[in-house]
């Protein structure tokens, strides 16, 4: 070590000497370090900062259990998606050979992100933003994005929560207020309402009672003053739910995690012994082997997985964060993302056994009616009798019989079968109409529902089961909010929380419009997806790429007690960047060759029709992707020209009266890191993970803080104690 080396002049004293990091590492020799108490600081204060970010160490909550934490992450992964979009998929690509891209995607996307996060978070003990402010500075903004995004999807989230608490009171009562179609007074006439009439019951209840819906986009119509209560009602749950962060949440999620198992397994039993529950779950299941090659359903299975996991959110980094570190979450991982591929299959299996029984009911119903078109032409002698085949009884018609003279009268009377307007009547075209998202929920199972005995007891089971649903999802997209806010910039937790409710409600306003539905869909479809893609390909490079995969994997030995399959390192280095590069590619693709659009509701036609965002709307998207994916950039601008600091510049190393040995040139590679980072398991967990090389003033991956803006942060790290030195 160099003769004027401040901690050579000093090495037999008993002062204080203060070096920074940079500078000890980049222009001293190594200094023996087995005797000594380091103080990591920053700058001014560094003791200060040091003794608060132990204590907030010391201090940070954590699960009552391993069971809470489990259920926490289920609750968050497993959400309305899972219920109405993953059956729609299944219906739409294929049925059963949907589940090969799936389960393909979700092996080698899915779950390897899935472990990352859940690894990153208890590793640094910290939200979005403390953890990829540690992992690669310049690309801190990644957490950032990630509230942004979870503040965007939180206020039309909760607005589908307020549609099923509206839905769930609307239950108590007998017959179900949209099983029949209203009847309104024209004079002294009573007559069916026009639009229900045109459409039916449970789809004019949706549009008109519940919605009040407008003809477009650009028509507002004011506020839809039910539904601003309802959103009122959801916001005031969350928010008692979350006030207490996991102390409060982690007991509702023993609930809402728990109870929507229980009304899936009741609807799949009473599915099962419903008439054509068999029909439905097997047309499902039945393989379209053909689908498998398209590229367009790869594409959705992939979508499908990453927002089933809920990546990219931060709520799985803030659950991970209240871990023990000894946690072993490469089980977690596994085990969260079965549970969610289970639940979507178990979902499935609900909904066709429930939509099996309804497309019987309405191939019956179709039948009767065409039934009474034919008897009609019989009796004008537009039909000859001797087209019907003898043994058709038309008081029992059944459907193999009405297909048989059906088939008859179109063979004989091919010139002018068109203007009989007889409907063919097929089992599998009623099976084959595709329904997704709300329309599944709450026109097409909501009518089914009509049919079944004590429907407002199954009625309120199912509201019930959506509220929940989404309640857990709620939770997990407020502590991707909160948890990283809060563990920043220090604010008040309780002050925080209802100030992010109160904000959300008030915003969320946009969406309780008479044209608020059609903002849901814009939200929903397209300002989340491509930004959290982004965001997700960013977490993975960072890690594998400039993190490194190797040093990760090695800090993973280290926390967990055991080294993770080689598989892992393989899916984050090149399978999965590799893969969600073309899932973005394919996303910006496809908002360019299909104009963003939605499904209308037109009153006067009682029909939807899909209708292209006009140029305001558009010009609205645009703002909300680039506001979410801003941060981005902005913060690698910022660390990369030195505008923001990164902290590195500011750490600073004391030695207290110790003596160094003069030569220890033969250290390995990374102990200078552990010279700065070691210390001895009796004291409180780090939020920093040990091993973290420094690789120089100018790496674009230093030593820094972590979950501190300003760059400061301090901890008192004493290391094993060796004959040479003494305290």
């Amino acid at each position: 070590m160099p003769k004027n080396s401040k901690v050579t002049q000093r090495e037999h004293s008993s002062e204080h000497v203060t070096e920074s990091v940079a500078d000890l590492l980049a222009l001293e020799e190594p200094v023996d370090y087995k005797q000594s108490v380091l103080n990591v600081a920053g700058g001014p204060g560094g003791k200060q900062a040091a003794a608060e970010e132990e204590l907030d160490t010391e201090d940070r909550p954590a699960w009552n259990s391993k069971l809470q934490y489990i259920l926490a992450q289920i609750g968050f992964s497993v959400g309305l998606g899972n219920i109405w979009r993953f059956p729609y998929l299944c219906q739409k690509n294929g049925g059963g050979a949907y589940l090969v891209p799936y389960l393909v995607l979700l092996i080698i996307i899915g779950i390897p992100l899935f472990f990352l996060e859940l690894a990153v978070g208890q590793r640094i003990r910290r939200g979005s933003i403390g953890v990829w402010h540690y992992v690669c500075p310049r690309l801190g903004g990644i957490g950032f994005s990630s509230c942004i995004v979870c503040l965007f999807v939180g206020l039309y989230y909760n607005v589908i929560i307020g549609w099923s608490i509206f839905y769930f009171f609307k239950s108590f009562q007998y017959p179900l207020p949209w099983s029949e179609c209203p009847v309104v007074r024209n004079g002294t006439a009573a007559v069916v309402e026009a639009e229900c009439e045109k459409s039916s019951a449970t789809t004019y209840f949706w549009y008109r009672e519940a919605l009040d819906i407008s003809n477009s986009i650009s028509e507002s119509g004011g506020l839809n003053w039910k539904m601003t209560l309802c959103l009122l009602v959801a916001w005031t749950i969350v928010g008692m739910a979350v006030i207490k962060g996991i102390q409060s949440s982690g007991k509702v999620m023993y609930f809402s995690s728990l109870f929507p198992y229980v009304v899936l397994a009741c609807f799949l039993v009473r599915g099962l012994l419903l008439r054509g529950a068999v029909d439905g779950i097997l047309h499902m299941f039945t393989p379209k082997l053909d689908k498998m090659l398209d590229p367009q359903v790869w594409r959705e299975a992939a979508t499908q997985v990453f927002f089933a996991l809920g990546l990219g959110f931060g709520g799985v980094i803030a659950f991970s964060s209240y871990n023990k570190q000894d946690n072993n979450c490469h089980f977690d991982a596994a085990l969260v993302a079965l549970i969610n591929f289970f639940t979507s299959v178990l979902a499935t299996l609900v909904v066709f056994a429930v939509l099996g029984f309804k497309a019987n009911i309405m191939n019956e119903k179709c039948v009767v009616e065409n039934a009474e078109k034919i008897l009609g032409y019989l009796h004008t002698n537009v039909l000859s009798q001797d087209l019907i085949p003898p043994h058709v009884n038309f008081s029992h018609l059944t459907t193999k019989d009405y297909s048989e003279m059906y088939k008859v009268i179109m063979t004989v009377k091919e010139d002018h079968f068109s203007a009989l307007g007889l409907d063919p009547c097929v089992l599998e075209d009623e099976l084959d109409k595709s329904v997704q998202g709300t329309g599944l929920a709450f026109i097409a199972f909501t009518e089914a529902m009509t049919h079944f005995p004590a429907s407002p007891f199954w009625s309120v089971m199912f509201f019930l089961m959506l509220i929940n649903l989404g309640l857990g999802s709620m939770i997990g997209t407020m502590a991707g909010i909160t948890t990283p806010i809060i563990d920043t910039f220090k604010v008040p937790k309780e002050m925080f929380t209802v100030g992010c409710c109160v904000f959300a409600f008030f915003v969320g306003l946009l969406f309780v419009q008479r044209s608020g539905n059609y903002f849901v869909t814009m939200f929903d479809d397209y300002s989340a997806t491509l930004p959290l893609t982004v965001i997700v390909i960013l977490e993975n490079i960072a890690v594998a790429w400039i993190y490194g995969t190797k040093k990760f994997m090695q800090e993973l030995t280290e926390m967990l007690g055991f080294r993770p399959y080689r598989f892992y390192f393989y899916m984050w280095k090149f399978v999965s960047p590799l893969c969600m590069a073309v899932l973005t590619t394919a996303s910006i693709i496809q908002l360019g060759v299909t104009p963003p659009g939605y499904s209308a509701w037109i009153k006067e036609e009682a029909a939807e029709r899909y209708l292209y965002f006009p140029d305001w709307a558009m010009a609205l998207l645009i703002i909300l992707i680039v506001v979410a994916t801003l941060p981005i950039p902005v913060v690698f601008v910022l660390r990369h020209f030195h505008l923001l600091s990164d902290g590195s510049n500011t750490l600073s190393v004391s030695y207290k009266k110790g003596r160094m040995m003069k030569d220890i040139s033969n250290l390995e590679e990374n102990d200078e890191t552990r010279f700065i980072l070691s210390k001895v398991p009796s004291e409180a967990p780090s939020p920093m993970p040990t091993h973290r090389s420094y690789l120089g003033p100018g790496s674009t991956s230093p030593l820094e803080p972590s979950g501190n803006p300003n760059g400061r942060y301090g901890s008192g790290y004493l290391l094993a104690s060796t004959p040479e030195s003494e305290l």
